[in-house]
């Protein structure tokens, strides 16, 4: 086999070092938003989103900075999908996920090695997650919202988890974690309410996109979260090295 160091950087970031579960894995993500979409055809921007989305979470889980160019496409798709299903939590994070894109490449490039904070600090920090989804619960509850108090996931939580995981602190997938529990419960009541014809704020297709989308991004969360945690993902996830096993 070739050595790593042979390619060119975007070889190395996109195709060296994987194991073959994790293919298999991130295959099988893919695979399912463009499922969702062959059922219901009806947003290609929704399409788009879940697949930036895997392939953003995917990268990261790996350590590579290649994460923030998929990154910034599936924050600009998911900023129109929130926008028309009147998700004004997400709509906000998702502006921020825009800005901090290139902040995170910035940041990761001066940086090839994960932390993680002391056992106290861990806990401030949940527990400031927690205050601030319930501030965020009661303001978007004002702006009438839907699903405010699951929406306030996406305003608050989701900020905290974004800027850990820009500061490549280990923590932030379990913050992740929640948000995505979250996220699938909220875009399939958003999906069931369309269905039931309880609403017709937004499409079916862009609602179902999102549901797998956030399966996807749970299940990358958990393992992400164990591959960080062994400090696989310091160096670039070993971008350029030969493939794992």
């Amino acid at each position: 086999m070739e050595v790593g160091t042979q390619h060119n950087w975007w070889y190395n970031q996109l195709f060296t070092n994987w194991k073959k579960f994790e293919v298999i894995y991130v295959s099988i993500l893919i695979l399912l938003q463009v499922v969702v979409y062959v059922i219901v055809p009806d947003s290609v921007i929704g399409m788009v989103s879940g697949v930036g989305g895997v392939l953003c979470l995917v990268y990261g889980m790996k350590g590579r900075k290649i994460s923030f160019i998929f990154g910034f496409i599936q924050c600009v798709a998911m900023t129109y999908v929130a926008w028309i299903s009147h998700a004004y939590g997400s709509f906000a994070m998702d502006i921020i996920y825009v800005i901090s894109q290139p902040i995170g490449w910035y940041m990761w490039g001066h940086d090839e090695a994960t932390r993680s904070f002391k056992k106290t600090t861990r806990n401030w920090i949940f527990a400031a997650a927690f205050v601030a989804w319930a501030l965020g619960w009661l303001v978007l509850s004002l702006l009438h919202g839907q699903l405010p108090y699951f929406d306030s996931v996406n305003f608050v939580v989701s900020l905290i988890a974004q800027l850990l995981y820009i500061m490549k602190f280990k923590e932030n997938w379990s913050l992740w974690i929640v948000v995505n529990v979250v996220n699938v419960l909220y875009w399939s009541i958003l999906t069931f309410q369309i269905l039931t014809g309880a609403t017709n704020v937004g499409t079916l297709g862009a609602n179902l996109s999102q549901v797998a989308l956030q399966i996807a991004l749970l299940f990358n969360a958990v393992y992400a979260n164990k591959v960080w945690a062994s400090g696989e993902a310091d160096n670039e996830g070993g971008a350029g090295q030969s493939a794992a096993k």
